[in-house]
């Protein structure tokens, strides 16, 4: 049987969305919400990772004396209309109606981590619940609100930036080439960036989806490539490398707990790798992959990627750096060794 909830409020607008203002016990408002965490799998969703620590912090501040909080921020998506509906009493008040048979209808905008462990809190909390907004528009919202909030991962705003984006190629193209990375079927990379949320495979994952699109911009601007090449080609010749790095390299590849090739360090100096070996193309020849496999197989096995080898404590810009110039020492090597006849 179907579960009829009052919560009496207040009618008006937060700029220029309908809400409605009120107060209800934080037990109720936990039982009839739900947060719409990014699943990476499906891509559905688009909030963060729940953290048990940070909802813990909340729940032990909420119940001291003289405690208080900025209203809880909620959705009433327009799908669910069936299930919720406005009774006016006389203007502005008003009670908002919830027949939930049962599901949570409430979607936390903004409240995850103040309600996650107050289940059994019967504490009186404010709200403002917008009437209507869509997912798009709630992820809007969502992300003006926390998009300097402390603990929000970088990445989880930059897929909330690709999925609002209207041209992302054109406003973003290293963040366009990024998810491409991760997204094809055939890229070393499919589905191992953490973009934020949460994913079955999540123990898998190699590098965040930040680190890798910073690294492609930074190729972008050393190789100066789109004034000659779509994006489209760019992240082709950037999925050609990774395959190529990703056979040549497989057993620090394949093992990314014990090596930093696919962490900050090793992803930002191979991306300047990747810039050399473009630079370096002679006139006429094209960037794919067998050449790249050809350029690379001549030095990239001769580095130790192991977390305690060739790169060990290298961290931040001055590290790349170094572990770029440690490449490019090695790869010079190599190439005198062939040109000495292995000697």
């Amino acid at each position: 049987m179907s579960e009829r909830i009052v919560l009496h409020g207040i009618l008006g607008q937060s700029a220029h969305r309908d809400v409605i203002l009120g107060f209800a016990p934080a037990d109720l408002l936990h039982r009839i919400s739900f947060a719409d965490v990014l699943d990476q799998d499906s891509r559905r969703g688009y909030q963060r990772r729940f953290s048990p620590a940070h909802s813990l912090d909340f729940r032990r501040y909420i119940q001291q004396p003289h405690s208080s909080t900025i209203p809880l921020t909620f959705n009433l998506r327009p799908g669910q209309n069936e299930s919720w509906f406005i009774k006016g009493k006389r203007a502005p008040y008003a009670d908002l109606h919830i027949d939930s048979g049962g599901e949570k209808v409430l979607s936390q905008v903004d409240c995850q981590h103040r309600l996650g462990y107050l289940g059994d809190c019967n504490l009186v909390l404010p709200y403002m619940c917008f009437l209507g907004l869509n997912e798009k528009e709630e992820m809007e919202v969502f992300n003006v609100i926390n998009s300097k909030a402390k603990g929000l991962s970088n990445s989880l705003l930059d897929f909330h930036d690709a999925t609002l984006a209207s041209d992302l190629a054109g406003e973003r193209p290293e963040l366009f080439i990024a998810l491409h990375l991760n997204n094809d079927l055939g890229s070393p990379w499919y589905r191992q960036l953490d973009l934020g949320g949460s994913s079955t495979s999540g123990l898998m994952r190699r590098a965040s989806l930040r680190t890798l699109q910073k690294a492609t911009k930074k190729f972008l601007s050393q190789t100066r490539i789109l004034r000659n090449c779509s994006v489209q080609t760019a992240a082709q010749l950037l999925l050609d490398f990774w395959s190529a790095i990703a056979i040549l390299a497989r057993e620090a590849w394949d093992a990314p707990r014990h090596h930093l090739i696919t962490k900050g360090v090793g992803v930002y100096a191979l991306m300047g790798v990747a810039a050399d070996l473009y630079l370096e193309l002679p006139f006429g020849q094209i960037c794919d992959k067998k050449y790249l496999v050809t350029k690379l197989s001549e030095f990239i096995g001769e580095i130790d990627w192991k977390t305690d080898g060739l790169f060990k404590g290298l961290g931040g810009e001055s590290g790349v750096k170094s572990a770029l110039s440690l490449i490019r020492d090695i790869r010079t090597r190599s190439m005198l060794k062939v040109i000495s006849g292995g000697k």
